[in-house]
């Protein structure tokens, strides 16, 4: 049984779906609500493909494939269907992919790692890191403007994290103490600018309130980066799709940078969650879709918890879970 794909036959199975047709065929078509071998619904149109019979736009993660069909994945009106849905998507995605200061750091610095191992007490690690970027005993931020101070979160709440100088007190205790032969150095930091870098956006007076009373780390800082950008397939379409913000404004109703944790291993950052269900549809008794329309979120009870194993985080394509 045979069916055509951008004007080239390729055959299929009984009971595929036209992702599964497609991707057997070596013809990749993107998904963020689709994962092989896992419950799904067709939700995020990120999967779009045109039925050129009927002329309909359709999402090939559930679609079936039926013999003779003419299926169009590549045309502009498909590609940019893919595009306004990933954009739709990414104006409820509050999160950055990178903290601003180590964006901005003119020396490549990872700033927030820095600050993440120093309020974790591993100051050696920390030593490290900015080890990676100045010519110690040199330290270049004495005489540096301080672009990382100035785009710092923190300073949009109250008063931005000291990084100069937490970074001075860092090198002066000067504590590499782990010798180590496997101990392996960092890299450098190198910023891909064709990399898509979503953004988290202002914070609400409620959002601030909240993260004044929250974060109580003795840096203060915010830790914006996020922890589950590896592998993070939203951030992977946007790039390829050549998506470098939203057009649409941020309409999350979930408050940002709130997290939940799961046991000793997982973190739920709902604020970066894009509702593609599948921790719901593959867990069981765990995380639950509230209220609908817009205002839909997915939520974990806390007395679920117990419930949730780790290969849901493999599931998610959006770092919310990690």
């Amino acid at each position: 049984m045979n069916i055509l794909v951008n004007d080239k036959t390729i055959a299929f199975q009984e009971g595929d779906t036209l992702i599964e047709t497609a991707r057997r065929a070596g013809i990749n078509i993107p998904a963020l609500c689709y994962a092989k071998d896992a419950v799904h619904k067709s939700s995020c149109m990120i999967c779009a493909v045109k039925d050129c019979k009927s002329g309909q736009i359709i999402p090939s993660c559930t679609t079936k494939t039926v013999a003779e069909m003419q299926i169009d994945t590549e045309s502009e009106e498909v590609v940019l269907t893919r595009t306004l849905s990933l954009e739709l998507l990414l104006s409820d995605h509050r999160a950055d992919c990178e903290a601003p200061c180590s964006l901005v750091c003119p020396f490549g610095l990872d700033v927030e790692r820095v600050i993440h191992f120093y309020d974790s007490g591993q100051l050696a690690d920390a030593f490290r890191l900015i080890a990676t970027a100045f010519p110690l005993p040199e330290l270049k931020c004495r005489d540096c403007k301080a672009p990382c101070e100035k785009a710092c979160r923190r300073g949009t709440v109250d008063q931005p994290v000291a990084i100069r100088s937490l970074i001075e007190k860092i090198c002066q205790k000067n504590v590499i103490n782990d010798d180590r032969s496997d101990k392996q150095s960092p890299q450098p930091l190198s910023h891909d600018k064709t990399i898509f870098y979503s953004r988290l956006g202002q914070f609400t007076a409620n959002e601030k309130q909240a993260l004044k009373a929250t974060i109580t780390t003795e840096s203060r800082c915010l830790h914006c980066a996020c922890e589950g950008k590896k592998g993070c397939k939203l951030r992977e379409y946007a790039t390829a799709l050549g998506v470098k913000r939203s057009r649409y404004s941020y309409s999350s109703a979930t408050p940002a940078m709130s997290k939940q944790k799961i046991g000793d291993c997982l973190c739920f950052e709902p604020a970066k969650c894009i509702k593609c269900g599948l921790c719901v549809y593959n867990s069981d008794n765990g995380f639950a879709f509230q209220k609908r329309g817009f205002v839909m979120q997915v939520v974990l009870p806390p007395q679920n918890e117990a419930n949730i194993s780790r290969h849901l985080a493999e599931l998610c394509p959006c770092g919310a879970l990690y």
